[in-house]
């Protein structure tokens, strides 16, 4: 038998993949194998609000293999029927896709309740049972995912139970295990070294998948395809032609329910350590050999290495709290005023810093991270300033409405990328000013973006991992992070009032250098 007929036998004996498709091929969407979903605190906010619409989004896609099984757990007296309705509640009010019943009825078939508590062994036996008995029912061979939507104090339980009644053990269970673990990793160095550890010491490395969700929002992921699949940009993305970078997390909402996590934590522990890391990571990092998850992590890993504080953090950066004031037109409590916060809190709801890259591409510029709550409005992006022409053969007049040709990346919520630049305007005079050339996924695409939450479950459960920051990249933002809190420690935040787009002295700390911060 010559080599395609053996190969052709192979697969149909179940060996192997389709013969005919090639990992090349994106005809066909990535699906993965028959296998499980289980998710720990699956009546919590993060799994009604994200976890099951994601769900229910990638059935209706068709991107579920059959078989497939959801397993919630929690402390809760709840069978399946009552499990089954608080689901269809969050997926029918979270769902981006069309409600469709036919793919709902099929989806939920397949939902399945565990009532127990993290520190009762029987009801981790029961999971244990529950599994086994779906492994042989639905065809998932052993394949299952544990989603922690729970706190991180409760960690070292849950590991613990799966530890030791083996189902984190793919030798045991005949299939892949994975974990996903969600933010905060660790609240300063050495808790998250020390979480790593535990994590990794139940599963192995390449089965842990660390969550931050911006890493899946596809304004994000075009960070890659802008700058390594076009030649326009590379010439100049370097400190031979950029004046600065500034990365924004405005929020115009205030602290909701999450004052007792919020207050121990704050802004930058909360968003700067995570989310705007990786951005900055993203934007500085050198072209990876290939996108293999491996080497897209190590490039991210140099530039976190890289990162220089400043010199004087106590002008180098600025830490806010905000008082009350008017937020789109309606009134807004200050902090201190929000419900659970105490009256002395100095815990910030604004932290801006300017950082530095210490290599040879970036040498010299800037990186002013900012991040911020109760601002004038919601917006995240990324901006790249470009340094102003060496010699302008105009009158001085002419060009005072020019500024810096800019590159911005808005990651949400108007998803897109603008380039501004000068242009003649139209007249007898030579009056160059800016304009803005705007490219929006909404009008570009007729297919609308998936949510993060989306294309992140979807990859845990195929087992791409390139998305996920990796525990070295995790505890290097931490390094970066901690130095900024020694120095913070004991210190009153700087007022501004909601809806203002932070303290005055962030505006200074750019003056002092002849910048200003971009109006998002």
């Amino acid at each position: 038998m010559d080599r395609p007929l053996r190969t052709l036998q192979n697969w149909q004996d179940g060996n192997v993949g389709n013969p005919l498709r090639t990992a090349q091929d994106r005809r066909l969407p990535r699906i993965p194998e028959p296998c499980a979903l289980v998710i720990f605190g699956v009546t919590g906010d993060l799994s009604r609000k994200k976890l099951i619409p994601a769900v229910y989004d990638l059935a209706n896609r068709g991107l579920l293999p059959p078989g497939f099984v959801v397993v919630g757990f929690a402390r809760a007296d709840w069978g399946d029927g009552s499990f089954e309705s608080l689901a269809y509640a969050a997926a029918k009010k979270g769902a981006r896709t069309p409600w469709r019943e036919d793919v709902w009825q099929r989806l939920s078939s397949q939902f399945h309740f565990v009532p127990g508590s993290f520190d009762n062994e029987d009801d981790f036996d029961k999971l244990a049972e529950t599994l086994d008995d779906l492994r042989v029912r639905n065809g998932i061979a052993g394949n299952t995912a544990f989603y922690f939507s729970i706190p991180p104090a409760a960690f070292p339980l849950v590991l613990n139970q799966l530890n030791r009644t083996g189902m984190a053990d793919p030798s045991k269970t005949g299939g892949w295990r994975r974990v996903v673990v969600e933010k905060p990793f660790g609240h300063d160095f050495q808790s998250a070294v020390q979480l790593n550890q535990l994590v990794d010491d139940v599963f192995i490395p390449e089965d842990v998948f660390r969550i931050d969700h911006y890493l899946g929002k596809e304004t994000v992921q075009n960070i890659m395809a802008l700058r390594f699949a076009n030649s326009l940009f590379e010439p100049v993305w370097n400190s031979k032609y950029v004046d600065s970078v500034q990365i924004t997390m405005a929020e115009d909402v205030g602290i909701g329910t999450r004052a007792a996590f919020y207050d121990a934590s704050g802004a930058a522990r909360d968003v700067l350590q995570n989310h705007l890391l990786q951005l900055l990571a993203m934007i500085a990092m050198e072209e990876p050999t290939s996108f293999d998850p491996q080497e897209v992590r190590a490039e991210k890993l140099k530039v976190l290495k890289a990162i220089s504080l400043p010199a004087d953090i106590s002008t180098g950066s600025v830490r806010g709290q905000y008082l009350p004031g008017w937020v789109a037109g309606e009134r807004a409590v200050g902090y201190l005023e929000e419900p659970n916060i105490p009256a002395d809190s100095t815990t910030e709801t604004y932290a801006a810093v300017r950082l530095g890259i210490q290599n040879r591409r970036w040498a010299g510029v800037p990186f002013y991270v900012r991040v911020g709550k109760r601002m004038p409005r919601r917006v995240t992006e990324i901006a790249i300033l470009f340094k102003r022409a060496p010699h302008l053969p105009f009158d001085p007049a002419d060009v005072e409405m020019l500024g810096h040709n800019q590159l911005v990346v808005r990651v949400q919520p108007d998803e897109g990328v603008v380039l501004k630049f000068g242009s003649k305007v139209p007249g007898t005079s030579m009056e160059v000013r800016d304009i803005a050339m705007d490219f929006q996924y909404g009008e570009a695409f007729t297919e609308s973006s998936p949510e993060a939450y989306e294309r992140l479950v979807l990859d845990v459960l195929i087992g791409d991992r390139t998305l996920f920051p990796d525990a070295a990249e995790i505890e290097q933002s931490w390094r970066v992070i901690d130095p900024l809190e020694a120095a913070w420690a004991g210190q009153k935040p700087e007022p501004y009032r909601a809806g203002e787009w932070g303290p005055r002295a962030s505006d200074e700390m750019l003056a002092r250098e002849g910048r200003t911060w971009r109006r998002a």
